[in-house]
């Protein structure tokens, strides 16, 4: 063929859809990593269509003014876990914590849920029991009511069980200005905890790590943290979960929106032996392993110790600490240095290691 001959453009035509589609590809696993093919995939197919100055903010909830005296934050999340019960939490657990987690980043008090369920054929009722008490059990923790809701059920094999997606609604706190796009040079980077618990506790549960561990999901709701430390400082720039992608994903979509590089110390991240070893067996960077329990927070280093104190009279922010600093260069870009000074650079998840971990 000659190398200078394109290819004409092919199109799909059905009863179902009498307009010509052009054929762009197909859908792949990485698309759902929360990644670099997650973020190319919103920001060329859902954000041109669904444009608006909401959206364009890219943050993990939508905040909108329905009244002059009200704003609120609005989340939503769909979780497709396998399986559904793993050490340390559930699909129910992890819906609501999830979607919870989401809105008070934003600086917002959550307050409501709606959850639809995408039930397979042959579910088990007595499993369908024990997550939707779980969800209770997990709404009332985080002082969350759910407030409706959507049944279906799909065909047997077409679910793995089941599906669960949650919708969230939350009150802005007066004078709050939290967005990813708010990092400044000379902020420092807390995590609220360990790192690649929830992936590793499900990739166990799933038999597919060839040896035992006793790591625990760290999936929780953390509002009741995240509002103590809104309320110890009014200086927090940005909060977020590094949920699917782990922590690199997050801070690099971070880096982005704010235009600022973030500088991560290797001897200060916090990974448990168990999930080290486990990372290095399979050949995972821990940086990039999902966690559902906790919470960056970039903020100015004369505030650090302040917030540090406050998370850490929680259980899920007993291990917080400092784990790096931002930096004006290079712009957009996280790196790692290691304790010889030496620099390499972190890049969001490519592709999909762990499919199907929330």
């Amino acid at each position: 063929m000659n190398k200078n001959h394109q290819a004409e453009p092919v199109y799909i035509e059905s009863a179902m859809c009498p307009m010509p589609i052009r054929d762009r590809g197909t859908i792949i696993l990485g698309h759902g990593s929360g990644g670099k093919l997650s973020h190319d995939l919103i920001k060329e197919r859902f954000l041109p269509v669904f444009d608006n100055d909401v959206l364009r903010r890219g943050d993990d909830a939508g905040i909108v003014q329905p009244t002059l005296c009200t704003q609120l934050a609005i989340s939503t999340d769909t979780h497709v876990v396998k399986p559904l019960f793993f050490p340390g939490g559930d699909i129910g657990r992890l819906a609501v914590s999830g979607t919870v987690n989401d809105v008070v980043v934003m600086g917002a008090k959550p307050l409501y849920l709606t959850v639809g369920f995408i039930l397979e054929e042959g579910l088990e009722i007595g499993v369908l029991e024990r997550i939707v008490d779980s969800m209770q059990e997990t709404a009332v923790s985080a002082k969350v009511q759910i407030i409706a809701g959507d049944t279906k059920v799909v065909e047997r094999g077409k679910a793995d069980g089941v599906y669960i997606n949650t919708t969230g609604v939350g009150l802005m706190l007066p004078a709050t200005n939290i967005s990813g796009a708010n990092a400044r040079p000379g902020d420092v980077v807390l995590v609220s905890g360990t790192l690649g618990d929830h992936g590793i506790a499900v990739l166990s549960a799933r038999g597919d790590l060839g040896f035992e561990t006793d790591i625990q999901s760290d999936v929780a709701p953390l509002n009741k943290m995240v509002l103590a430390m809104l309320d110890a400082s009014e200086q927090i720039h940005v909060l977020r979960d590094p949920t699917r992608g782990g922590l690199a994903t997050t801070l690099n979509e971070i880096a982005q929106q704010s235009g600022v590089s973030i500088v991560l110390e290797e001897e200060s991240l916090p990974i448990r032996p168990q999930v080290r070893a486990a990372c290095e067996m399979l050949g995972f960077d821990p940086l990039v392993i999902a966690n559902e329990g906790k919470i960056v927070a970039i903020v100015p280093d004369a505030e650090a110790g302040n917030i540090l104190a406050t998370m850490r009279q929680f259980p899920n922010g007993a291990d917080a600490t400092v784990i790096g600093r931002v930096t004006a260069e290079p712009a957009g870009r996280v790196l790692l240095q290691n304790r010889y000074g030496s620099k390499r650079i972190v890049d969001m998840l490519m592709g999909e290691i762990l499919p199907r971990i929330c």
